[in-house]
């Protein structure tokens, strides 16, 4: 293990052989969400695979709609009081609707960086030998297929050591490359052409400038070499672009130069020590998959059956070996969209083709941006976890100001989404997701878990301590001596508003969550102090004496986890999200040898939701 408690590097081997572990398509792309992904955490692409034409969807982690923004309302404070007070006299539907006096602005959007359209003047139709294949041991896509006796190959990765996009077109017969090659994006922008063998695509997103590089040919040659690379000016979440120092196209221009003076060979050397170095740390290998493997590949060992085919037929006829490709493709996945340095993986990682899409694709602090790094620590990819060390350290600047103003406290807080700005107030709609100022708070989990891992004493204790003083500032004196939370609400679910003629509510008080994420920091806050020797600090005692008095995990008359702090009735008893389920996973405060009776109340609750459910956010 090396200083930051990582294993180091070996080969993926199983029986004494890579074990094979490609994504293989048929056809070329027809969807957005066909196509396969690439990234060095910073820069991305979807590759369509095309035959008559490629298409390369390029996103770039920094390309934001927006400005820093102030994330203070001086109005809130009433408004909480006003909510309270609802609560306290069961009045939770008319508190639910007043909850909208907590609201804060939208987020901003992620955006689209442009498209490369490498047209190659062939018909669609005349091809054969097709095939697509992502390989998650080189971090490659490469594309194949046959017209009459020549036969096309392209190989596409994207290097973070050169900070590059690289696509190399070839054919198994000289002169058969020919193509013409575009630009384009659905932002403002123009192209221009160098006499450096340069396409140049320089634009703006409202709030910022970006311009995208990549060499450009369509002479009839043996191969065709494309690196595209991009840079916005983007300078951190506090500095308005306009007052930006960076030029982006110097930025660009730069990492374009370092990578045309060296040879394909060498680019593609660099790309597979940094990636391998990350990726081959874990290997697994479930039982009888080799075996099973070996059914997928022809004699050459290339695998041929369609990932597709393989995920249908698991349903009648289970694989080992695909649960072994999807495990690894998930590493995959972390590894693109996350690295020292880069933004913090947003809703869809850094991959994007919408103006709009789907909600921002804002990162989402009530499951969704913790489930994209759950698997850093346990699967050996500490490095990648340090954008979202990054980010909470943004989130608590920004949510210093909005607790002091909009909640009257000490610390930090942050709510259910945020973008590049770190946004620290609540959104603008819908009290069930919107007030729900425990998004730090679940996010300052994982800065436990990296010490847990790595023994650093460096990082988590300053944002863990003020996310402790927001919450110990946060809890109001309640019901039979226990500490409350008020308002509060379990993640996008309502409930039947008792006395209400059947009116949905949403928020009320002491949600089961809510307790067991403070629950989760107060002891992570206490065992820090202990191993920083400050367990005498004012903060420990007050912390030690607000944890006692928590409200316990409580059982519904059905058998199973209340999710409010009454026994409510649920209008959807198969809701995705399992909040109540947090102490037992991801927190770790419910356990089999701790809490058996707990547990089996758990089991029961997975049994109510349905274990038909497969949406993302269920634990």
């Amino acid at each position: 293990m090396d200083d930051g408690g990582r294993i180091p590097a070996r080969p993926t081997t199983a029986e004494g052989e890579e074990r094979p572990l490609k994504v293989v398509f048929a056809s070329p792309a027809e969807h957005f969400t066909d196509a396969a992904p690439i990234g060095n955490g910073s820069l991305g692409a979807m590759v369509w695979g095309g035959v008559a034409s490629e298409k390369l969807q390029l996103n770039l982690d920094t390309l934001w709609t927006g400005v820093p923004g102030n994330y203070t309302d001086p109005s809130v404070p009433s408004a909480v009081a006003v909510v309270r007070k609802l609560v306290h006299d069961r009045q939770f539907v008319d508190a639910t609707n007043a909850a909208s006096g907590l609201y804060g602005g939208p987020t901003e959007v992620y955006q689209p960086l442009g498209d490369v359209n490498i047209e190659f003047g062939t018909s669609s139709q005349d091809y054969s030998s097709y095939k697509r294949e992502l390989d998650l041991h080189t971090a490659t896509v490469l594309v194949t297929y046959n017209i009459g006796e020549v036969q096309y190959t392209r190989e596409h990765f994207c290097s973070n050591p050169h900070q590059v996009i690289v696509t190399k077109l070839s054919a198994n017969k000289s002169g058969h490359i020919s193509c013409t090659l575009s630009l384009d994006s659905k932002l403002t922008h123009s192209v221009r052409v160098t006499n450096a063998n340069e396409m140049i695509m320089d634009g703006t997103c409202p709030g910022q400038r970006h311009v995208l590089q990549q060499n450009e040919t369509n002479d009839a040659t043996d191969w065709v070499l494309l690196l595209v690379t991009a840079a916005s000016s983007f300078s951190g979440p506090f500095i308005n672009p306009s007052n930006s120092k960076i030029d982006p196209e110097s930025v660009a221009l730069r990492n374009l130069n370092m990578s045309r003076n060296v040879t394909f060979d060498q680019l593609k050397a660099a790309h597979l020590k940094d990636y391998q170095g990350l990726f081959h740390r874990v290997s697994l290998i479930l039982s009888h998959a080799p075996a099973i493997e070996k059914t997928n590949l022809n004699e050459t060992g290339e695998a041929i059956k369609i990932t597709a085919e393989r995920v249908n037929s698991f349903r009648s006829n289970e694989d080992p070996s695909l649960v072994e490709l999807l495990f690894q493709y998930g590493r995959y996945l972390l590894i693109s969209c996350s690295r020292p340095g880069t933004q913090v993986s947003n809703l869809q990682g850094i991959w994007n083709q919408d103006l709009s899409p789907a909600w921002q694709s804002a990162p989402h602090l009530n499951i969704n941006l913790q489930m994209n790094y759950w698997p850093t620590l346990p699967c050996n990819l500490g490095e990648c976890q340090e954008p979202l060390i990054d980010f909470i350290a943004a989130l608590a600047v920004n949510g210093t100001k909005t607790a002091k103003i909009n909640y009257q406290t000490s610390g930090w807080v942050t709510h259910h989404v945020s973008d590049i700005w770190a946004k620290s107030s609540a959104f603008n709609e819908d009290a069930k997701y919107a007030v729900w100022p425990m998004g730090g708070a679940w996010l300052c989990t994982h800065l436990w878990e990296h010490y847990q891992y790595s023994l650093d004493k460096n990082t988590a204790y300053p944002l863990l301590e003020g996310c402790a003083l927001f919450l110990a500032d946060w809890l109001t004196e309640g019901r039979n001596g226990y500490l409350e939370t008020n308002p509060s609400i379990s993640p996008e679910h309502s409930f039947i508003a008792p006395d209400s003629g059947g009116q949905q509510a949403s928020v009320s008080y002491s949600t089961t969550m809510d307790v067991s994420i403070i629950r989760e920091i107060f002891m992570a806050i206490i065992s820090s102090a202990e191993v920083l020797g400050k367990s005498d600090s004012t903060l420990v005692p007050k912390i030690k004496k607000a944890l006692s008095r928590l409200t316990p995990i409580m059982i519904a008359k059905d058998h199973t986890i209340m999710e409010w702090a009454q026994d409510f009735e649920d209008p959807e008893v198969h809701h995705r999200h399992l909040s109540h389920l947090f102490g037992l996973y991801p927190g770790h405060t419910i356990t089999m040898q701790k809490n058996p009776g707990i547990c089996e109340a758990v089991a029961n609750s997975l049994y109510k939701r349905g274990l038909h459910n497969t949406m993302s956010n269920c634990t």
